[in-house]
């Protein structure tokens, strides 16, 4: 709360423990991260907005049908968009009434719903991928090196392991191809 300091034995939630305060690096760390995310994101979803009627969830729905090459049970793409299904369905309901996915029950077990992107989706992805990837590299890759995104790319996957030691980037054969692993 002030920057590292030892303020006492303040008690966290009644519980009797100590409040271990942030010390002077963990603090730098900790708003780094929450600064970038707070940046990063809105500046990505608003190059976004300029080019179409899409959001970043929205488009990152799109991206992960089009890696697919094929339907995805929802579940599944609840999963690699860091979304609930509630969340998913509400925004896959808006992008079938503009023809970019639709969805179907599964042909091997009916309580599952298959996702897929139609002809017209993977148009709209196509045409609004090459602005998202030119501003990712603006806003975040381009002042990075070679070493920094390694560093990035360890440091993210022990961080989501601790979270979420079965997400799926975990199981992607490309990513684990390229030295991704749980930490």
């Amino acid at each position: 709360m002030n920057g590292g300091e030892d303020t006492g034995s303040i008690e966290a939630g009644g519980a009797g423990d100590e409040v271990r305060w942030l010390t002077p690096k963990e603090r730098r760390a900790w708003l780094s991260i929450v600064a970038t995310h707070m940046q990063l994101m809105p500046a990505l979803e608003a190059d976004l907005q300029r080019e179409g009627p899409v959001s970043f969830f929205e488009y990152q729905v799109l991206a992960m049908l089009s890696e697919n090459n094929g339907p995805l049970p929802m579940s599944e793409l609840a999963a690699r968009t860091n979304a609930s299904l509630s969340r998913l369905s509400h925004v896959a309901r808006k992008l079938e009434t503009r023809g970019w996915i639709r969805r179907r029950p599964s042909t091997e077990d009916a309580r599952v719903t298959m996702a897929e992107m139609t002809e017209r989706g993977m148009d709209e992805l196509v045409r609004i991928a090459p602005h998202h990837v030119a501003s990712v590299r603006a806003c975040l890759l381009d002042v990075l090196d070679d070493e920094d995104l390694e560093d990035i790319g360890r440091i993210g996957a022990k961080i989501l392991s601790h979270l979420d030691p079965g997400h799926w980037i975990f199981r992607d054969p490309v990513l684990v191809g390229e030295g991704l692993t749980p930490s």
